[in-house]
């Protein structure tokens, strides 16, 4: 018979379970990773604030990005690696704390599609009335889409984790390498049917919300390039939207492998690693693929790179 434990404060995590020989060499890797997501995100943010001519809404707006990258892994990856150099027994974290890595870590997923979204809109109207591109994306329209971005992206969350919070807890071990909404709802006994409801309905929306404003916005921009004799239009068309459905198509695969690996509890060290995967992949690929494929970007390090050879000449 199991034995119970009712709304214990503290919660034992089951964290990651790698042999004593991977332990380090895995370790190592999450570190490096996690190093490389803040140095390049950040690194990109400075640009775009520093540079004013990477002053443009697209950057601006991508810089949403940047910081979703950056706290999403921070709130995760650090406790990772320190749960990883500690013995399973030692794996503790209180409820308080659980919930907040829980809500950051929804944030984090829906914020990368809500942001997504909106840099599709931006690149919508850059390619479709570019005529109108300035009078659209205003810098107001900018501070507008921001915060619709992270206001649903929070309430739809905050609703998710409320529901969640409600719940008597007769259990303590968080099976996941970090605190997420099922792993809490999972410590209850109680009916938990309205949690499953609207987090099929919550996953149903937004993933609904994401690919069709990207099928849409990309279909009208396929149109004009198609319609268009304009060669220049279209190789800028080719470079802004390649870059950003390569980042939507990795984000999205990363989502959705986690989601899925959760219905299957006999693949749950498959599910473990897709769930850090998904947020060190997207945290690390976005900062290389935008700043490979921004002219401005690589124009700027250039001249950097310049200004340093000059004083040893």
């Amino acid at each position: 018979m199991e034995n119970y434990t009712y709304n214990s404060y503290t919660l034992q995590l089951e964290g990651l379970i790698v042999s004593k020989e991977s332990t380090y060499p895995v370790f190592f890797l999450f570190f490096f990773s996690y190093l490389f997501i803040i140095v390049a995100n950040v690194g990109i943010a400075v640009l775009v604030f520093i540079d004013k001519n990477l002053h443009q809404p697209m950057y601006v707006l991508f810089c949403n990005l940047t910081l979703n990258d950056v706290l999403g892994n921070s709130i995760m990856v650090p406790r990772l690696l320190l749960e990883m150099l500690r013995p399973p027994s030692e794996r503790i974290i209180t409820y308080n704390e659980c919930v907040v890595q829980a809500f950051t870590t929804h944030m984090f997923g829906t914020t990368s599609h809500t942001v997504l979204m909106i840099m599709a809109f931006d690149r919508y109207v850059a390619i479709c009335n570019p005529l109108r591109y300035a009078a659209i994306m205003t810098n107001k329209m900018v501070i507008k889409l921001t915060v619709c971005a992270w206001g649903v992206a929070f309430v739809l969350v905050g609703i998710l984790l409320g529901l969640t919070i409600r719940l008597n807890r007769c259990r303590t071990l968080i099976q996941n390498p970090y605190c997420d909404n099922a792993s809490l709802f999972k410590l209850s006994c109680e009916d938990v049917s309205i949690n499953n409801v609207y987090g099929l309905a919550f996953t149903v929306v937004l993933f609904t919300s994401s690919i069709g404003s990207i099928v849409l916005t990309y279909t009208k921009i396929a149109v004009v390039c198609l319609t268009s004799n304009n060669k220049s239009l279209n190789s800028k068309a080719l470079k802004t939207c390649s870059t950003h459905l390569v980042v939507y198509l990795i984000m999205a695969f990363s989502g959705m492998s986690n989601i899925v690996l959760h219905r299957f509890p006999q693949y749950t060290d498959y599910r473990k690693l897709s769930s850090i995967m998904f947020h060190i992949i997207p945290g690390s690929l976005n900062p290389i693929i935008y700043g490979l494929q921004s002219k401005e970007i690589r124009r700027f390090l250039s001249n950097l790179k310049f200004k340093k050879v000059l004083p040893s000449l």
